[in-house]
């Protein structure tokens, strides 16, 4: 059972989708997932699946738009990050009121940079009773820089410093390519070109405010703050576009009940996919019944 649904974050109206598990009892309340979608913010990119298997666990999942992304209001295509966190806790308050989820019962799930979003979101917001960072960003400035070499993280920050200083004055920042900001290697070139075909949301020009955006916001400084509750952390051996370095290092900062899975032998958005997402998802699906039934 799938449903459009709106909800409001910071005064914009979000676009959204419900997934129910069948069937419900009348009455019934179920454990809830708020899903977050990674840079580019759209809900319909990967996470609509693992909602889906989400719900066929047992869980009530809620995705959405971030502001400004897909169909939801705001200003367009910013990264925003302490914005998206606002947004999440936005949908975790909207995901407890609905007739069909235990509001005590809430987790929180995140795919690359929502891996981020979800870390962080679950430090202040004690609603969260567990969290799963999928292949997620703990320091923006390290994951920037070392996936370039140092004279081009060099020239990316000054060309970023240039464009704040352009917009305070215009109030514009420049559009640049997405490859621009979000250094892709050559497998993720592929697959992800492969992903956003026909999904007129999935831009291909960002603002270029995204990169002080991006070394202004670091999960790690807050992901201990989470504990008592239940933190899970997945990357993959062979990630080149978020090096396995950044869960690690949440990891490794994040108080217990917490775990660490590392795949083997895949590539960033291949962990979004068959045949690393079914392990993804048992792995989520067996924290959530440890920590959320």
């Amino acid at each position: 059972m799938e449903r459009a649904v709106t909800f409001f974050s910071g005064g914009c109206r979000l676009a959204a989708d419900l997934y129910l598990p069948e069937p419900l009892g009348p009455g019934e309340r179920r454990p809830g997932v708020v899903l977050c979608c990674g840079y580019t913010g759209v809900k319909n990119l990967y996470l609509d699946d693992m909602a889906r298997r989400l719900a066929a666990g047992g869980y009530v999942a809620l995705t959405f738009d971030y502001k400004g992304w897909g169909q939801s209001e705001g200003p367009s295509l910013r990264l925003a990050p302490y914005g998206r966190v606002e947004d999440t806790q936005a949908a975790l308050t909207f995901l407890a009121l609905q007739p069909e989820v235990d509001p005590d019962r809430l987790g929180l799930y995140g795919i690359s940079y929502g891996g981020s979003t979800a870390v962080f979101t679950a430090a202040i917001d004690n609603r969260a009773r567990a969290v799963v960072s999928v292949t997620g960003v703990g320091n923006g400035a390290r994951w920037m820089s070392r996936v370039r070499r140092p004279w081009e993280y060099r020239a990316l920050v000054e060309r970023a410093d240039h464009d704040r200083a352009q917009q305070v004055v215009t109030g514009r920042s420049e559009l640049a390519d997405r490859s621009d900001v979000l250094m892709l290697d050559p497998q993720s070139v592929e697959i992800s070109a492969k992903a956003r075909a026909g999904r007129p949301g999935a831009s291909m020009l960002v603002p270029l405010e995204m990169v002080h955006e991006t070394i202004g916001f670091n999960p790690e400084w807050v992901v201990e703050r989470i504990a008592p509750r239940a933190a899970l952390f997945v990357t993959s051996d062979r990630d080149e576009l978020v090096l396995p370095e950044e869960s690690v290092a949440m990891y490794e900062r994040a108080g217990e009940p917490r775990k660490l899975v590392i795949l083997k032998g895949y590539g960033h958005y291949e962990v979004f996919t068959s045949p690393a997402l079914d392990a993804v998802m048992d792995e989520t699906l067996a924290w959530y019944h440890a920590h959320l039934d």
